[in-house]
């Protein structure tokens, strides 16, 4: 397979997208290999109705290895901070405890353990979660009524 343009890479993560999309999937990754040994990877992933992509263009294995520029360094995944708060269920998030209310906590609010960050509904049920420990609100990861997983990163607190 010969290299393809940027507008061509483009189009491909573009169609992965909306390949994400039409099949209710949470998350892709594809490795592109071409006929000059340089490689595309890319990882799309969804977060309730938000596509983000993180593509890097990766040199051929036999040219001198060089610091990849910040665009070509794919963003650090949430769920390895040690500082993440993950789900410990799978239902649909909600950041407030009613409709049209405040929500339980926001990005820089300063939170105390057991105070409440959200709720999960599971099956019927609303599942208060905890904060496990006392800290400062750096990320939100998820989004109002999104779904989430078992052990899906939800917050970032430090």
């Amino acid at each position: 397979m010969h290299r393809k343009t940027h507008d061509e890479d483009v189009g491909f993560i573009r169609a992965l997208a909306a390949l994400l999309r039409e099949n209710d999937l949470t998350e892709l990754q594809v490795k592109r290999k071409y006929a000059d040994a340089d490689r595309l990877c890319v990882r799309v992933s969804r977060q309730g109705s938000k596509v983000t992509a993180t593509a890097a263009l990766l040199p051929a294995a036999s040219t001198a290895p060089a610091d990849p520029s910040p665009a070509e360094v794919p963003a650090a995944d949430p769920a390895q901070n040690p500082n993440a708060v993950t789900s410990p269920m799978v239902g649909t998030v909600y950041l407030q405890p009613e409709p049209g209310t405040p929500p339980f906590v926001s990005v820089a609010d300063k939170v105390r353990e057991g105070q409440t960050l959200l709720i999960i509904e599971a099956m019927k049920m609303m599942n208060q979660i905890p904060s496990p420990c006392a800290g400062t609100v750096k990320r939100i990861l998820v989004e109002d009524g999104a779904p989430v997983e078992f052990g899906a990163p939800l917050m970032i607190i430090e």
